[in-house]
């Protein structure tokens, strides 16, 4: 798939995307996955540049500044649940403390900000909890949803082919884009929205009812996050692209103003 930029009429915008923190041997590296930068690029029109999770996070204003979006992406860690007075976690729970203490400031100082954002998987997750919601840890020992899991030992286009429906809530960002009505989505998660953060608005519901996207609709800027992934082959499914090149469009609404 070409990564080349379509023509455009005013600057590239400049997208800010969050690096998970990993040990590689000795050594601590920032990581973002490929996927997610080449779906800011064929989904958006725009420039990804990698922000990482220091121990002292980079100050937001002047990172802000200087960037037309942000993107929160997707992780195999969870978000530590002391952030949402959640219980601890199960033994050997992998987390990222780096790269909570780099989100969930930051999301909420885009948005003061009026940066665009898009928050995947992780970054839905990441949203809920920074404004006050809470997570269920386990969906699949509650009893109360079907199976949101991929199975690792498929294939990834497996794993990321088509999983459920979600209905589109009327009067959301989503439901602007594609109208209502249901539309397929992935599904590769463990955990899940339980309580909805405070001034977020639901965009779209699993069959079994759970939660799959959000929006912060005081936003001053695109503010959307969803637990699925459009990132993957975005250019192949009309309802993943449609977010992404929302996303890219409030982006370039940006650039072009700065």
């Amino acid at each position: 798939m070409s990564t080349a930029f379509r023509p455009q009429s005013g600057p590239v915008p400049l997208v800010g995307v969050v690096a998970d923190s990993k040990m590689v041997d000795p050594h601590r590296f920032h990581m973002a996955g490929e996927k997610y930068l080449t779906g800011v690029v064929n989904g958006a029109d725009a420039l990804p540049v990698i922000i990482p999770s220091l121990p002292d996070p980079l100050a937001a204003a002047p990172l802000l500044d200087r960037l037309d979006g942000l993107l929160f992406t997707g992780g195999y860690s969870n978000v530590e649940p002391h952030h949402y007075e959640g219980e601890p976690s199960k033994p050997g729970t992998l987390h990222d403390t780096l790269r909570d203490h780099t989100t969930l400031p930051l999301l909420r100082a885009a948005v003061d900000a009026g940066v665009p954002l898009l928050g995947i998987c992780r970054g839905f997750q990441e949203m809920n909890v920074a404004w006050g919601g809470t997570l269920h840890q386990e969906l699949h020992e509650t009893g109360l949803f079907m199976e949101h899991r991929e199975n690792k030992d498929d294939p990834l286009e497996q794993q990321y082919s088509p999983a459920h429906d979600v209905t589109i809530e009327p009067g959301g960002l989503l439901a602007e884009l594609v109208g209502e009505g249901k539309q397929q989505v992935n599904s590769l998660h463990t955990q899940g929205i339980d309580r909805l953060g405070i001034g977020l608005q639901v965009e779209a519901r699993a069959p079994d009812g759970l939660i799959e996207a959000i929006s912060v609709p005081d936003s001053k800027a695109f503010a959307l996050a969803v637990q699925w992934h459009p990132e993957w082959k975005v250019n192949e499914s009309p309802f993943y692209l449609s977010i992404f090149q929302a996303f890219g469009k409030a982006c370039a609404a940006r650039a072009a103003r700065r």
